[in-house]
Protein backbone atom coordinates (compact mmCIF):
# COMPACT_ATOMS: atom_id res chain seq x y z
CA UNK A 1 0.00 0.00 0.00
CA UNK A 2 1.62 3.58 -1.11
CA UNK A 3 2.47 6.21 1.92
CA UNK A 4 0.20 8.83 2.67
CA UNK A 5 0.59 12.51 1.53
CA UNK A 6 1.86 15.10 3.27
CA UNK A 7 1.33 17.94 0.59
CA UNK A 8 -1.77 19.58 2.29
CA UNK A 9 -3.60 19.55 -0.77
CA UNK A 10 -7.31 19.23 -0.58
CA UNK A 11 -8.59 16.74 -3.62
CA UNK A 12 -11.75 17.56 -4.68
CA UNK A 13 -13.55 14.65 -7.48
CA UNK A 14 -16.37 15.18 -9.82
CA UNK A 15 -18.52 12.84 -9.95
CA UNK A 16 -18.52 13.59 -14.01
CA UNK A 17 -14.63 12.04 -14.32
CA UNK A 18 -15.49 9.05 -12.67
CA UNK A 19 -18.69 8.85 -15.25
CA UNK A 20 -16.09 9.60 -18.15
CA UNK A 21 -13.27 6.77 -17.02
CA UNK A 22 -16.03 4.18 -16.74
CA UNK A 23 -17.91 4.80 -19.73
CA UNK A 24 -14.23 4.87 -21.52
CA UNK A 25 -13.44 0.84 -19.70
CA UNK A 26 -16.66 0.26 -20.54
CA UNK A 27 -16.78 1.03 -24.19
CA UNK A 28 -13.53 0.06 -25.18
CA UNK A 29 -13.72 -3.38 -23.52
CA UNK A 30 -16.99 -3.98 -25.29
CA UNK A 31 -15.03 -2.76 -28.85
CA UNK A 32 -12.54 -5.71 -27.81
CA UNK A 33 -14.54 -8.44 -27.19
CA UNK A 34 -17.33 -8.14 -29.68
CA UNK A 35 -19.37 -10.84 -30.69
CA UNK A 36 -17.33 -11.83 -34.01
CA UNK A 37 -14.27 -9.47 -34.23
CA UNK A 38 -11.98 -7.92 -32.32
CA UNK A 39 -11.92 -3.61 -32.93
CA UNK A 40 -10.09 -1.18 -30.32
CA UNK A 41 -10.30 2.41 -31.24
CA UNK A 42 -8.91 5.13 -28.81
CA UNK A 43 -5.53 4.31 -27.11
CA UNK A 44 -6.10 0.34 -27.73
CA UNK A 45 -4.05 -1.03 -30.81
CA UNK A 46 -6.32 -1.80 -33.32
CA UNK A 47 -6.12 -6.14 -34.16
CA UNK A 48 -8.18 -7.82 -36.06
CA UNK A 49 -9.03 -11.13 -34.83
CA UNK A 50 -6.96 -10.41 -31.92
CA UNK A 51 -8.00 -12.28 -28.14
CA UNK A 52 -9.50 -10.13 -26.00
CA UNK A 53 -6.79 -9.20 -23.41
CA UNK A 54 -8.25 -9.40 -19.79
CA UNK A 55 -5.36 -6.70 -18.02
CA UNK A 56 -5.82 -3.78 -20.37
CA UNK A 57 -6.24 -0.61 -19.26
CA UNK A 58 -7.56 2.87 -20.59
CA UNK A 59 -5.30 6.36 -20.06
CA UNK A 60 -6.67 10.37 -20.04
CA UNK A 61 -5.77 13.11 -19.00
CA UNK A 62 -8.12 14.76 -16.01
CA UNK A 63 -8.95 18.85 -16.22
CA UNK A 64 -9.76 21.50 -13.58
CA UNK A 65 -8.42 24.29 -11.35
CA UNK A 66 -6.13 25.11 -8.38
CA UNK A 67 -7.38 27.47 -5.95
CA UNK A 68 -4.49 27.55 -3.24
CA UNK A 69 -4.26 24.71 -1.73
CA UNK A 70 -7.46 23.57 -3.01
CA UNK A 71 -7.40 21.14 -6.28
CA UNK A 72 -10.91 20.36 -7.72
CA UNK A 73 -11.06 18.25 -10.56
CA UNK A 74 -13.93 19.06 -12.92
CA UNK A 75 -13.28 16.64 -15.95
CA UNK A 76 -11.12 14.55 -18.63
CA UNK A 77 -10.54 13.38 -21.84
CA UNK A 78 -8.64 10.36 -23.46
CA UNK A 79 -5.56 9.98 -24.62
CA UNK A 80 -3.84 7.72 -27.36
CA UNK A 81 -1.29 5.37 -25.44
CA UNK A 82 1.28 3.19 -26.95
CA UNK A 83 1.68 0.78 -24.71
CA UNK A 84 4.37 -1.52 -26.51
CA UNK A 85 6.89 1.67 -25.74
CA UNK A 86 4.88 3.17 -22.70
CA UNK A 87 4.34 6.51 -24.46
CA UNK A 88 1.77 9.22 -25.42
CA UNK A 89 0.91 10.42 -28.38
CA UNK A 90 1.45 13.99 -27.57
CA UNK A 91 0.43 15.76 -30.96
CA UNK A 92 -2.94 14.75 -29.90
CA UNK A 93 -2.60 16.05 -26.35
CA UNK A 94 -1.51 19.42 -27.10
CA UNK A 95 -4.39 19.46 -29.44
CA UNK A 96 -6.62 18.66 -26.98
CA UNK A 97 -5.53 20.50 -24.86
CA UNK A 98 -5.88 23.39 -27.17
CA UNK A 99 -9.22 22.88 -27.85
CA UNK A 100 -10.27 22.82 -24.00
CA UNK A 101 -8.87 25.99 -23.63
CA UNK A 102 -10.77 27.31 -25.95
CA UNK A 103 -14.06 26.10 -24.37
CA UNK A 104 -12.70 26.20 -20.93
CA UNK A 105 -10.01 28.72 -20.26
CA UNK A 106 -10.64 28.49 -16.86
CA UNK A 107 -9.82 24.84 -16.47
CA UNK A 108 -6.18 23.06 -17.12
CA UNK A 109 -4.61 19.61 -17.09
CA UNK A 110 -4.19 18.70 -13.82
CA UNK A 111 -2.62 15.05 -14.21
CA UNK A 112 -4.26 11.66 -15.81
CA UNK A 113 -6.11 8.91 -15.17
CA UNK A 114 -6.36 5.15 -16.14
CA UNK A 115 -7.56 1.78 -14.82
CA UNK A 116 -6.54 -1.06 -12.53
CA UNK A 117 -6.28 -2.22 -9.34
CA UNK A 118 -3.08 -0.84 -8.07
CA UNK A 119 -0.22 1.99 -9.31
CA UNK A 120 2.33 0.40 -11.73
CA UNK A 121 6.14 1.11 -12.12
CA UNK A 122 5.39 1.68 -15.32
CA UNK A 123 2.63 4.38 -14.37
CA UNK A 124 5.44 6.52 -13.35
CA UNK A 125 6.97 7.16 -17.06
CA UNK A 126 3.33 8.73 -17.97
CA UNK A 127 3.44 10.69 -14.90
CA UNK A 128 6.62 12.14 -15.35
CA UNK A 129 5.74 12.93 -19.17
CA UNK A 130 3.29 14.87 -18.17
CA UNK A 131 5.41 17.25 -15.60
CA UNK A 132 6.37 19.66 -18.39
CA UNK A 133 2.70 20.34 -18.52
CA UNK A 134 1.91 20.29 -15.00
CA UNK A 135 5.04 20.70 -12.77
CA UNK A 136 3.54 18.36 -9.87
CA UNK A 137 0.38 16.18 -12.00
CA UNK A 138 -1.92 14.22 -10.16
CA UNK A 139 -2.64 10.46 -10.97
CA UNK A 140 -6.46 9.26 -10.52
CA UNK A 141 -6.77 5.26 -10.47
CA UNK A 142 -10.47 3.66 -11.24
CA UNK A 143 -10.64 -0.20 -10.53
CA UNK A 144 -13.19 -1.20 -12.78
CA UNK A 145 -13.12 -4.89 -10.95
CA UNK A 146 -17.02 -5.42 -9.14
CA UNK A 147 -16.54 -5.85 -5.21
CA UNK A 148 -19.77 -6.05 -3.37
CA UNK A 149 -18.25 -6.26 -0.59
CA UNK A 150 -16.66 -3.14 -0.62
CA UNK A 151 -18.31 0.16 0.44
CA UNK A 152 -16.13 3.28 -0.54
CA UNK A 153 -15.57 4.18 -4.08
CA UNK A 154 -13.26 2.44 -6.04
CA UNK A 155 -11.00 5.54 -6.80
CA UNK A 156 -7.71 6.18 -5.79
CA UNK A 157 -5.68 9.70 -5.86
CA UNK A 158 -1.71 9.04 -5.83
CA UNK A 159 0.52 12.13 -5.93
CA UNK A 160 4.18 12.05 -6.78
CA UNK A 161 7.11 13.15 -3.82
CA UNK A 162 10.55 12.04 -3.36
CA UNK A 163 11.55 10.01 -1.14
CA UNK A 164 15.02 8.48 -0.15
CA UNK A 165 15.05 4.61 -0.32
CA UNK A 166 18.73 2.78 0.06
CA UNK A 167 20.13 6.37 -0.45
CA UNK A 168 18.43 6.97 -3.37
CA UNK A 169 16.13 9.85 -4.01
CA UNK A 170 12.80 8.55 -6.15
CA UNK A 171 9.58 9.68 -7.27
CA UNK A 172 6.82 7.42 -5.72
CA UNK A 173 3.05 7.56 -5.52
CA UNK A 174 1.33 8.55 -2.42
CA UNK A 175 -2.35 8.27 -1.48
CA UNK A 176 -3.84 11.54 -1.38
CA UNK A 177 -7.32 12.12 0.33
CA UNK A 178 -10.39 13.35 -1.61
CA UNK A 179 -13.77 13.91 -1.40
CA UNK A 180 -16.40 14.14 -3.78
CA UNK A 181 -17.63 17.64 -4.21
CA UNK A 182 -21.35 18.03 -7.26
CA UNK A 183 -23.00 20.84 -9.04
CA UNK A 184 -26.32 20.90 -9.48
CA UNK A 185 -26.11 19.70 -13.33
CA UNK A 186 -24.24 17.34 -12.14
CA UNK A 187 -26.39 15.80 -9.42
CA UNK A 188 -29.55 15.61 -12.14
CA UNK A 189 -27.39 13.86 -14.23
CA UNK A 190 -26.23 11.32 -11.93
CA UNK A 191 -29.80 10.83 -10.31
CA UNK A 192 -31.14 10.33 -14.51
CA UNK A 193 -28.42 7.98 -14.82
CA UNK A 194 -29.38 5.99 -11.80
CA UNK A 195 -33.33 6.27 -12.61
CA UNK A 196 -32.61 4.66 -16.32
CA UNK A 197 -35.17 1.57 -17.09
CA UNK A 198 -32.85 -1.31 -17.26
CA UNK A 199 -31.79 -3.11 -20.43
CA UNK A 200 -33.59 -6.86 -19.48
CA UNK A 201 -36.65 -5.02 -19.78
CA UNK A 202 -37.47 -4.18 -15.92
CA UNK A 203 -41.12 -3.11 -15.38
CA UNK A 204 -42.08 0.16 -13.97
CA UNK A 205 -43.27 -1.48 -10.24
CA UNK A 206 -39.03 -2.56 -10.65
CA UNK A 207 -37.93 0.72 -10.96
CA UNK A 208 -40.34 1.85 -8.57
CA UNK A 209 -39.40 -0.60 -6.61
CA UNK A 210 -35.58 0.17 -6.30
CA UNK A 211 -36.15 3.80 -6.39
CA UNK A 212 -37.72 3.26 -2.70
CA UNK A 213 -35.43 1.15 -1.11
CA UNK A 214 -33.08 3.91 -2.16
CA UNK A 215 -35.29 6.67 -0.27
CA UNK A 216 -35.55 3.85 2.70
CA UNK A 217 -32.05 3.18 2.90
CA UNK A 218 -31.10 6.65 2.94
CA UNK A 219 -33.50 7.48 5.37
CA UNK A 220 -32.12 5.14 7.97
CA UNK A 221 -28.43 6.27 7.25
CA UNK A 222 -29.42 9.27 8.13
CA UNK A 223 -31.38 8.20 11.55
CA UNK A 224 -28.79 6.14 12.55
CA UNK A 225 -26.44 9.39 12.13
CA UNK A 226 -28.89 11.43 14.27
CA UNK A 227 -28.78 8.39 17.04
CA UNK A 228 -25.01 8.54 17.60
CA UNK A 229 -24.90 12.12 17.65
CA UNK A 230 -27.94 12.25 19.85
CA UNK A 231 -26.08 9.67 22.10
CA UNK A 232 -22.87 11.68 22.03
CA UNK A 233 -24.70 15.37 22.62
CA UNK A 234 -26.39 12.97 25.96
CA UNK A 235 -22.93 11.48 27.19
CA UNK A 236 -21.63 15.11 26.83
CA UNK A 237 -24.45 16.23 29.24
CA UNK A 238 -23.66 13.94 32.14
CA UNK A 239 -20.20 14.84 31.78
CA UNK A 240 -19.15 11.10 30.59
CA UNK A 241 -16.99 13.14 27.86
CA UNK A 242 -15.33 16.04 27.94
CA UNK A 243 -17.19 19.13 25.95
CA UNK A 244 -16.54 20.06 22.56
CA UNK A 245 -17.54 23.64 22.18
CA UNK A 246 -16.47 23.51 18.63
CA UNK A 247 -18.99 20.57 18.05
CA UNK A 248 -21.71 22.13 19.99
CA UNK A 249 -21.59 25.45 18.22
CA UNK A 250 -21.75 23.44 14.90
CA UNK A 251 -24.78 21.23 16.20
CA UNK A 252 -26.67 24.62 17.60
CA UNK A 253 -26.04 26.57 13.74
CA UNK A 254 -27.59 23.17 12.30
CA UNK A 255 -30.72 23.24 14.57
CA UNK A 256 -31.30 26.54 14.28
CA UNK A 257 -31.22 26.04 10.16
CA UNK A 258 -33.92 23.36 10.17
CA UNK A 259 -37.90 24.83 10.03
CA UNK A 260 -39.72 25.13 13.01
CA UNK A 261 -41.73 21.48 12.42
CA UNK A 262 -44.42 22.39 15.47
CA UNK A 263 -45.09 25.71 14.58
CA UNK A 264 -48.89 26.31 13.42
CA UNK A 265 -48.08 27.53 10.24
CA UNK A 266 -46.07 24.57 9.12
CA UNK A 267 -48.66 22.19 10.09
CA UNK A 268 -51.50 24.31 7.57
CA UNK A 269 -48.88 24.32 4.73
CA UNK A 270 -48.00 20.96 5.19
CA UNK A 271 -51.92 20.12 5.23
CA UNK A 272 -52.49 22.18 2.16
CA UNK A 273 -49.89 20.51 0.47
CA UNK A 274 -50.67 17.38 1.06
CA UNK A 275 -54.18 17.91 0.17
CA UNK A 276 -53.10 19.13 -3.46
CA UNK A 277 -50.72 16.19 -3.71
CA UNK A 278 -54.26 13.41 -2.71
CA UNK A 279 -56.39 15.52 -5.30
CA UNK A 280 -53.72 15.77 -7.79
CA UNK A 281 -53.42 11.93 -7.29
CA UNK A 282 -57.25 11.56 -7.49
CA UNK A 283 -57.74 13.34 -10.93
CA UNK A 284 -54.89 11.19 -12.30
CA UNK A 285 -56.67 8.40 -11.24
CA UNK A 286 -60.53 9.61 -12.35
CA UNK A 287 -58.37 10.69 -15.77
CA UNK A 288 -57.00 7.18 -16.49
CA UNK A 289 -59.92 5.76 -15.71
CA UNK A 290 -62.07 8.01 -17.90
CA UNK A 291 -59.94 7.79 -21.12
CA UNK A 292 -59.84 3.27 -20.27
CA UNK A 293 -63.84 3.75 -20.30
CA UNK A 294 -63.88 5.50 -23.73
CA UNK A 295 -61.33 2.86 -24.95
CA UNK A 296 -63.91 -0.17 -24.34
CA UNK A 297 -66.82 1.86 -25.25
CA UNK A 298 -65.09 2.09 -28.91
CA UNK A 299 -64.11 -0.65 -29.23
CA UNK A 300 -67.26 -2.59 -28.27
CA UNK A 301 -69.10 0.21 -30.52
CA UNK A 302 -66.86 -0.91 -33.21
CA UNK A 303 -67.68 -4.90 -33.01
CA UNK A 304 -71.21 -4.20 -33.18
CA UNK A 305 -70.84 -1.82 -36.34
CA UNK A 306 -69.20 -5.00 -38.11
CA UNK A 307 -72.05 -7.17 -36.91
CA UNK A 308 -74.67 -4.30 -38.16
CA UNK A 309 -73.07 -4.61 -41.57
CA UNK A 310 -73.02 -7.54 -41.94
CA UNK A 311 -76.42 -8.62 -41.80
CA UNK A 312 -76.80 -9.49 -37.69
CA UNK A 313 -79.47 -8.23 -35.56
CA UNK A 314 -78.90 -5.07 -34.08
CA UNK A 315 -78.66 -4.98 -30.20
CA UNK A 316 -79.29 -1.59 -28.83
CA UNK A 317 -76.16 -0.49 -26.42
CA UNK A 318 -76.22 1.45 -23.84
Amino acid sequence: MAPSSSSGLTFKLHPLVMLNISDHFTRVKTQLNPPSSSCATGNIPAAVGATFPQNFRVYGCVIGAQRGRTVEIFNSFELVFDPTTDSLDRAFLEKKQELYQKVFPGFYILGWYSTGSEAHESDMHIHKALMDINESPVYVLLNPAINHAQKDLPVTVYESEFHVIDGIPQSIFVDASYTIETVEAERISVDHVAHLKPSDGGSAATQLAAHLTGIHSAIKMLNSRIRVLFQYLVAMQKGDIPCDDSLLRQGASLLRSLPAAHSEKFNDNFLMEYNDKLLMSYLAMITKCTSNMNEVVDKVKTAYAKKSRTGGSRIPFM
